[in-house]
């Protein structure tokens, strides 16, 4: 596997690229990548693409992020890539049911342990059945 990553953009006011540019940049890249794997498909040892997007598209609004989403991780998947996509929009797991690729969501469960929020960092089956944003908004005296 070729690992093609888009995580941890940063904006640069220098530069004058924001962090949702940065974000689109990286995601060509990574596209990119899988079409030139896929181009090489005849070649027995063109390895396959692993794609890792953190926080996909989360620089923009709900509905361009479900949009745009959907449609880079379409044509990723018609490259023949493999990949993890995360997100914290509850939105963006209905894309998994209208994929032609077999596709899964998964979650991590947390626990609150003596006022402290833990990971076992185990994936199981299905869209994350509770948040943790406004337990921990409220934490740091938040008024949620």
């Amino acid at each position: 596997l070729q690992v093609a990553a888009a995580m941890r953009m940063q904006d640069s006011l220098q530069a004058g690229t924001s962090h949702f540019f940065a974000e689109l940049k990286r995601i060509q890249l990574v596209v990119e990548l899988a079409q030139q794997a896929d181009a090489q498909q005849s070649n027995a040892n063109a390895p396959t693409v692993l794609f890792l997007l953190d926080e996909i598209l989360h620089g923009t609004n709900s509905h361009d992020r479900l949009v745009g989403a959907r449609g880079v991780i379409e044509s990723l998947l018609k490259t023949g890539a493999l990949g993890l996509v995360t997100t914290h929009d509850l939105a963006l797991s209905d894309i998994v049911e209208k994929l032609d690729t077999p596709s899964q969501n998964v979650h991590f469960r947390d626990e609150w342990i003596d006022g402290k929020m833990t990971f076992d960092y185990r994936m199981r089956e299905g869209v994350v059945p509770k948040s943790n944003a406004l337990s921990l908004m409220r934490l740091l005296g938040l008024d949620v």
